[in-house]
């Protein structure tokens, strides 16, 4: 489980054809340390495997399910990455339950900057609007954000100058897309309200 709150902009080193797949190679100095194979690592919020571990540097094989939900297959060799670990038992939980599965892919629409923040408009899928409302939390490429506005096919969220300085969301321009995932618990709900039990059956 992660939080949305982002370590470190990591960077992309190299990228591998696996036909089916690929292997990414990404450096990364805070979450690497004391990493080993088999460890979790989010990039951009989706949930990778650590496959290889050697100084700063990590590779994670990406497959092709995660590769055609996700935003990771535009990227390559130089693209910058919000990284993430799990979050340890007993943490603050600083943002909210982040899984790392990624629900779909947004772009982003418009930025509107202001003299102490930036609003970021981001395109919804139709399927993922009704888990998105005004003031609840959305993770966009890895990080926990409060939905400032909900429309049918588009959010707003407003971002703080440190978020902007030390996740991709300072550098991403209209046009660019992003991973989201929507709240679990709202799926959740609605799943249980669905079978009736939300009406105590």
């Amino acid at each position: 489980m992660f939080t949305g709150i982002v370590e470190e902009l990591g960077e992309i080193t190299a990228v591998e054809n696996l036909g089916d797949a690929c292997r990414f190679r990404l450096r990364g100095p805070v979450v690497t340390e004391g990493a080993k194979h088999g460890d979790s690592i989010a990039v951009n919020g989706v949930c990778l495997t650590v496959v290889d571990h050697e100084g700063d540097e990590f590779t994670a094989d990406v497959m092709a399910e995660t590769l055609d939900r996700s935003s990771l297959g535009a990227l390559g060799v130089g693209s910058r990455v919000n990284l993430e670990r799990p979050t340890a038992v007993g943490a603050r939980l600083g943002g909210h339950i982040v899984q790392g599965h990624v629900d779909g892919t947004g772009e982003v629409l418009e930025r509107k900057p202001s003299e102490n923040w930036e609003i970021i408009m981001i395109s919804l899928p139709a399927d993922l609007a009704r888990y998105v409302v005004e003031k609840g939390s959305i993770t966009v490429d890895g990080i926990s954000l409060t939905v400032v506005d909900a429309g049918p096919d588009y959010f707003t969220v407003s971002l703080i100058p440190t978020t902007l300085a030390l996740t991709t969301l300072g550098l991403k321009q209209p046009g660019a897309p992003v991973n989201l995932e929507v709240d679990v618990v709202a799926k959740y709900v609605e799943r249980l309200l669905a079978s009736g039990q939300g009406a105590g059956k």
